[in-house]
């Protein structure tokens, strides 16, 4: 029987010979070192406003599964994107002997035989963008102020390069788990185009580090973004995760099997509901497992993280193991 990470490179090669279905985020042990880049961002439903390291108001109200920023005029940060120099600052990522400890004892737990040491990266650029003067801006500043838009995403990209030399000096880390949402449920939010010019070069420089550092490129985008996926090859990711049934995984296996693995079908909106049913989670994982195949997929929630809202996690996985049993 191959180990976890064995048989996830067995799962990511053209024709390689996996034993098993990779069994969701079993292959990572995942560090959330995201406190100094993303302030005290709410994370329980209920809990007072945040603001993180931008000056950004997140909140995140019973009954919700996670926040989201406050664009109002007097939360909204960049009301007018000419004036970003004088709003943000350079960031640098705090010492805390303690904290970092914490964190590397963690690391030093990972079963390295079957999992990655893996940093977390909440907050893209396209998401850092729209957080900091919202959707309506964001996309109208990409036509009328483009050189305002480059040199904005430039200071972004330094940030989150500062961070990425901390995750790998502080933690030692062997893969990252990174999250930019580029896509809605039918298409992605910027055209080929505008992505290629606006998003690619920031992604080169901020993936082309881990990647010097040997890190396994995991970017989560839960949304429509079968468009873009010959620069996700370009930018260096390896497992796009969180891939929804929109993007046709089964064709995209066609094409690209080999250059870059897929994640996701198990999709988060349909199966964890309050309504879940035992019957509901075995259906829809036998659906994606079915659908997708053996080869360049792992089955897994569309959701970001090792975790659910209302259907045990564990159910899922046990649903993955016999779907394994069936078709291996």
């Amino acid at each position: 029987m191959l180990t976890a990470k064995q048989n996830l490179l067995e799962v990511m090669k053209k024709d390689g010979n996996p034993d098993r279905f990779v069994k969701q985020y079993e292959f990572l042990n995942i560090l959330v070192p995201d406190t100094y880049y993303m302030g005290n961002y709410p994370i329980i439903p209920g809990s007072p406003n945040g603001v993180d390291q931008y000056g950004v108001t997140w909140t995140l109200p019973i009954g919700q599964m996670g926040a989201f920023p406050l664009h109002d005029d007097e939360h909204r940060v960049l009301k007018d994107i000419t004036k970003w120099r004088e709003l943000l600052h350079p960031h640098y990522v705090p010492e805390d002997p303690g904290y970092w400890g914490m964190l590397h004892g963690i690391a030093a737990q990972t079963d390295r035989e079957n999992q990655y040491v893996c940093g977390f990266h909440a907050q893209g650029v396209f998401e850092r963008l729209h957080a900091l003067m919202g959707m309506e801006d964001t996309f109208a500043n990409f036509y009328e102020e483009p050189e305002e838009m480059h040199a904005l995403i430039d200071f972004i990209t330094e940030r989150e390069l500062d961070f990425a030399k901390t995750l790998v000096e502080k933690l030692h880390i062997e893969a990252i788990f990174h999250h930019d949402d580029w896509g809605a449920t039918e298409n992605s939010f910027l055209s080929p185009e505008m992505f290629e010019e606006f998003l690619l070069p920031a992604y080169k420089k901020i993936y082309g580090f881990y990647k010097e550092h040997g890190c396994l490129i995991i970017h989560h985008n839960d949304g429509y973004a079968r468009n873009l996926v010959p620069y996700m090859i370009e930018m260096g990711i390896d497992i796009w995760q969180g891939v929804i049934p929109a993007n046709d995984i089964p064709s995209l296996i066609e094409e690209y099997a080999g250059k870059i693995t897929f994640m996701g079908e198990i999709e988060t909106r349909v199966l964890d509901v309050p309504t879940w049913t035992p019957e509901l989670v075995k259906a829809e994982v036998e659906r994606a497992c079915r659908k997708c195949g053996k080869h360049g997929f792992i089955p897994c929630q569309t959701a970001g993280m090792p975790m659910t809202c209302f259907v045990p996690y564990d159910m899922i996985n046990a649903e993955i193991d016999r779907m394994s049993k069936e078709m291996f």
